[in-house]
């Protein structure tokens, strides 16, 4: 009985918690709609971060469950692109998130999550290229198929390169303080892992380098933007 309970609370606590990073993700969407977009129809969201941080958590489906939520919700509220752009924003999130969470699931280490997210970075690219090729012209009034294959290396695929290594820095850089305040919280229980702590040095070279990258990715998003 005792342990029926206690199964009860933790799933409870990860419905609560879910719940809690779904909502904080749309409302990370929100503020990321004041980003000036590049081309005038490429945004750059944030959403990423906080669904990644929800998948590194409880998984790749729990973030996949995640992802559809905030697309939809995303589409009923403040998109203008009806069903193909919610289905557009569900494929470029989900390829980056379940991608990064899914190599996380199988190698719980720093190596592992850098490794899922560059993977990600890869798959967004790749994945958004195609995607973008087949149904733009299916929402965009007036854009030809030939159009988009003329936008898909100058623009779509530094856009989301760019947006996908913004995503990962952030990530990176966020990840462990979000993970141990929920820790003291007693919103998620305690890490599993048994991976050997990074030592101090090792761990502030890693910050810097992921510092590094991001400054970089926000001056290119700037250049793509027309600002810089």
């Amino acid at each position: 009985m005792d342990a029926v309970k206690k199964t009860s609370r933790m799933d409870t606590r990860k419905l609560a918690t879910l719940g809690m990073l779904t909502a904080l993700a749309f409302v990370v969407m929100c503020l990321s709609k004041f980003i000036p977009s590049v081309n005038g129809f490429l945004d750059f969201d944030f959403k990423d971060v906080v669904l990644c941080i929800g998948g590194f958590i409880y998984g790749p489906i729990a973030a996949l469950m995640m992802t559809v939520v905030v697309c939809f919700l995303e589409m009923i509220t403040v998109s203008h692109t009806d069903i193909i752009g919610c289905v557009m924003n569900i494929v470029a999130t989900a390829s980056f998130v379940c991608t990064a969470c899914a190599i996380y699931k199988r190698k719980h280490t720093m190596k592992g999550a850098v490794l899922g997210l560059l993977t990600a970075v890869v798959v967004l690219v790749v994945v958004m290229l195609a995607w973008n090729y087949f149904l733009t012209p299916l929402y965009m009034v007036g854009t030809s198929r030939e159009d988009v294959a003329a936008m898909l290396l100058p623009i779509f695929l530094p856009f989301n390169a760019v947006k996908g290594g913004l995503n990962m820095t952030v990530t990176l850089l966020i990840y462990k303080p979000v993970v141990d305040a929920l820790r003291k919280a007693k919103l998620i229980p305690e890490s599993t892992s048994h991976a050997a702590p990074i030592g101090a040095k090792k761990h502030l070279g890693m910050t810097i380098v992921i510092l590094f990258v991001f400054v970089s990715c926000v001056l290119f998003a700037l250049s793509l933007q027309g600002i810089i």
